[in-house]
């Protein structure tokens, strides 16, 4: 069966997670991490590609963000991994892939999933046991958010803009909302859609994405279409 080609929609916020291929290490030390977020600023701007959130990790990374254009964001994650794996092998010595193939991704629903997604994207060095609290990583968007630095890679989101109406009423209502976690379900389910391109929204969200892309945005239902019942002769 023909891979589906990626679900990429102007004006929508994507998330985005890109692995080492067989769950390698993708960063080695600070300068490995500094690279890669000046890479991805660089070409978020170039692209035009507003990078809402994002989180490095030591074999992946996530990003939240919305394309201005339908090509934006797989131009940017063409340009960065290219730039990227020649910086990385050169400097460590090394040849052959660095990317467990194409970066997977999908749309969300940002009403419902934006500010979670954020949330639970904060909270993956927690989860893997990096470090204990959110705000003590240094490779994540987390500190932007609270007003701890100022990291020119990020566009803050409207709805990061709605949590309050002034910036320390933001910060505190966003690290309220850390603070309180994702629930499992909601991991699971932000973690899935990107893994398998699906869209994540509601059934009204799924069906206006459907009018704009002439690729399927949801799965569809396993099995084959019910039979029509042929009529009884007489």
């Amino acid at each position: 069966m023909a891979r589906l080609p990626r679900l990429t929609l102007a004006g929508y916020p994507h998330h985005v997670i890109q692995r080492g291929n067989n769950r390698q290490a993708i960063f080695a030390d600070r300068q490995d991490h500094e690279t890669m977020l000046a890479l991805l600023t660089e070409q978020a701007r170039r692209c035009g590609v507003a990078v809402h959130a994002y989180v490095l990790m030591g074999n992946h990374f996530h990003l939240l963000a919305t394309p201005q254009t339908a090509d934006g964001l797989p131009l940017m994650m063409q340009a960065v991994g290219r730039s990227y794996v020649r910086y990385f092998n050169n400097r460590h010595a090394r040849t052959g892939t660095l990317w467990e193939g194409r970066y997977r991704s999908t749309v969300l629903q940002p009403e419902r999933y934006l500010l979670a997604c954020m949330a639970y994207m904060d909270l993956n060095p927690v989860r893997s046991g990096a470090t204990a609290q959110a705000v003590d990583y240094p490779w994540s968007s987390h500190a932007h958010c609270l007003g701890l630095r100022n990291d020119r890679l990020i566009t803050p989101h409207a709805l990061f803009w709605a949590l309050g109406n002034t910036p320390f009423a933001r910060e505190a209502a966003y690290a309220a909302m850390v603070q309180a976690g994702v629930g499992r379900l909601q991991q699971q389910a932000l973690t899935d859609s990107a893994l398998t391109g699906w869209a994540l929204g509601d059934a009204a969200f799924v069906q206006v994405l459907q009018q704009q892309t002439e690729r399927r945005v949801v799965k569809g239902k396993a099995g084959r279409p019910p039979a029509v019942p042929r009529p009884i002769p007489e």
